[in-house]
C-alpha cells in the first residue's frame, strides 16, 4: 500500500468505527480534546494525524490504534473495498 492508500484507510477506519459506535463527530472531538474541523480533516484524509493524535482518538473510541491500520496488504484492500461498497449500497438505499 502507498502512503496515500494507508492514509485513506486510516481515515475510513476512524469514521467507520465512530459511526459503528454511534458517536457523533462533536462527541468524539470532546472526548479526544480536538476541534471538529481537525477531526473532519482527518476523517476525510486531508490531514495526516500524528501518532499521539491517533492514540487520543483510539482512547476516545475505546479501541486499539491498531484497528485503524490494515492487517496485511492483500486482505486489507479487499476489506476496505467491501466496506466502501456496503456503505455506498446503504447510501443508495436511502435515496
Amino acid at each position: 500500500m502507498t502512503n496515500e492508500e494507508v492514509l485513506k484507510y486510516v481515515a475510513y477506519s476512524i469514521r467507520s468505527i465512530r459511526k459503528q459506535k454511534n458517536i457523533s463527530q462533536m462527541e468524539l472531538c470532546l472526548r479526544a480534546n480536538m476541534s471538529q474541523g481537525f477531526l473532519t480533516n482527518i476523517e476525510t484524509g486531508k490531514k495526516e494525524p500524528s501518532a499521539m493524535t491517533l492514540i487520543r482518538i483510539a482512547d476516545a473510541l475505546e479501541v486499539s490504534p491498531r484497528e485503524f491500520f490494515p492487517e496485511s496488504k492483500n486482505d486489507s484492500s479487499i476489506n476496505v473495498k467491501n466496506e466502501i461498497k456496503n456503505e455506498i449500497i446503504e447510501l443508495l438505499a436511502k435515496l
